[in-house]
């Protein structure tokens, strides 16, 4: 199977926020944003696909500023790493006050997509082609993402065979 390059499944999408958006503080709320993260994700896991892929986990979201009601968000999504039949994608979020011009780095999110076959069963995936050191460097830090998350599919699964109340 021949590789796909990081920018051949990028995603790049915005949206202005309104007031249906926002939640009872008067910001928009953190579901808004994270089912655009989901969405734009989700476009990127397809394109590289080119199949059905569906959210398997969200491994990391941090909300670092607040959007409000005129703000206009940029997610930036790409894959990170590719495994057999699943992938990583990263998703930037960023908002933007359309009068004053001020950027602020609103959320980063790390998710985890199953390519799926048309009978709905994970299928194989292309290899991830890497080329610039900022790939490599989100390569790299995905593969120790997903270090963790099987060892500790690892230690869940002991805990449940030994039948044992592990954290």
């Amino acid at each position: 199977m021949e590789g796909k390059r990081v920018r051949e499944s990028s995603v790049v999408m915005s949206q202005l926020m309104s007031p249906q958006d926002t939640n009872v503080a008067g910001n928009v709320h953190g579901g808004v944003i994270m089912k655009l993260i989901d969405t734009t994700a989700g476009v990127a896991a397809m394109r590289h696909a080119r199949s059905n892929a569906v959210t398997a986990s969200i491994d990391r979201l941090d909300f670092h500023h607040p959007a409000f009601v005129g703000d206009f968000l940029t997610l930036r999504a790409s894959i990170n790493f590719v495994g057999r039949t699943s992938m990583e994608v990263g998703v930037r979020v960023e908002t933007e006050n359309l009068i004053s011009g001020n950027k602020r780095h609103t959320a980063s999110a790390y998710l985890t997509y199953v390519a799926l076959d048309r009978d709905g069963r994970p299928m194989p995936l292309a290899p991830l082609i890497l080329e610039t050191e900022d790939e490599m460097r989100r390569n790299r830090e995905a593969k120790a993402r997903r270090e963790t998350r099987l060892a500790e599919k690892k230690k869940e699964k002991a805990c449940q065979i030994a039948a044992e109340n592990c954290p």
